[in-house]
């Protein structure tokens, strides 16, 4: 279980008492999370998320609970920060930075169809129309330059064919790197797989985990989406929930020229972004019990968008 910090009774309903949502029921912690500790908290008021934030820099927390109101002021299904009787809504608690949100309802798709990926693509784009105009600025901690560093220290890491496919696509990172960031841009939640999205049947109910959230380019959210959304389990894309998605999306938010020129790179991108990730966590946490994506699943997409035959709609 990928709770990282254990939490006793008492100490969580002393952490409780001040929001005033009434006694603590039952807590459960979260096995899916693989780099914060989150629990289940049900209180006599209703069901919450408890997040101990593991990761990253405390300085990068207001900017979430911005963010988060930004976009549940737009009216968007997003968890946003509780506030206690005083005003706070970041906290500590067990020596970590703490935030409790409202459990939103619904599950997991792990079988998305057609209109999952309808109302996926319109969240992304309602997300980046809501943020375009003055986007919340935050750098993300694993964009272009640490695919860069990360991916050359870790090619010695590799067999020969995972090398060459590595190299290649640091290479095409480093030549575009200057044409990637100057794509249109606004705020990104930069994780939006399918464990982060609820849905009630085919009705979208919730968009979780913004612990990746930064301002960056919109074709990049879009191909972290896509890739995970609507790929094959042999890492190919499926043309229909494609189609599906990225009509949507431009039905809001029509794609630029540059953009559509841009869109095999940017999948090919997304892909090395998360290979990465995943090998440099299954080394780190090799042994623990800690949930462990599959770094092979990205590295076979990666195969697969060496050529991409579902272009962006309507590019203008």
């Amino acid at each position: 279980m990928s709770v990282f910090t254990p939490l006793a009774r008492p100490e969580l309903e002393s952490f409780l008492a001040p929001y005033g949502l009434g006694r603590l029921r039952d807590f459960q912690g979260i096995a899916a999370g693989s780099e914060n500790t989150n629990f289940f908290i049900s209180l006599e008021q209703g069901e919450y998320v408890l997040t101990l934030v593991e990761r990253g820099p405390i300085q990068d927390l207001p900017f979430f609970i911005e963010l988060l109101d930004v976009l549940h002021d737009a009216n968007l299904p997003v968890p946003y920060a509780l506030r206690t009787g005083d005003g706070s809504a970041l906290r500590e608690l067990a020596g970590k930075p703490a935030l409790l949100q409202p459990r939103l309802p619904g599950k997991h798709i792990k079988e998305p169809n057609n209109q999952h990926c309808v109302q996926i693509g319109e969240l992304l784009g309602h997300l980046h129309l809501a943020t375009r105009e003055r986007a919340l600025e935050r750098k993300t901690d694993r964009g272009l330059d640490w695919m860069l560093e990360e991916g050359a220290n870790f090619l010695s890491h590799l067999n020969a064919t995972q090398r060459a496919l590595l190299q290649s696509a640091l290479e095409e990172i480093e030549r575009l790197k200057p044409r990637i960031l100057a794509l249109p841009r606004a705020n990104l939640h930069a994780d939006l797989f399918r464990d982060n999205v609820l849905f009630e049947g085919t009705h979208l109910t919730g968009l979780i985990d913004f612990y990746n959230a930064c301002s960056g380019p919109m074709l990049y959210d879009l191909a972290i989406a896509l890739n995970d959304w609507c790929s094959d389990e042999d890492g190919q894309i499926d043309g229909p929930r494609a189609r599906a998605m990225l009509g949507a999306y431009a039905g809001l938010r029509p794609f630029t020229a540059g953009e559509a020129e841009l869109w095999p790179t940017m999948l090919r991108v997304a892909c090395v972004r998360f290979w990465l990730s995943r090998l440099i966590a299954a080394e780190s946490f090799a042994g623990q019990d800690v949930l462990i994506h599959d770094p092979m699943e990205f590295q076979q997409r990666l195969v697969q968008r060496q050529q991409v035959h579902t272009p962006l709609p309507f590019a203008l």
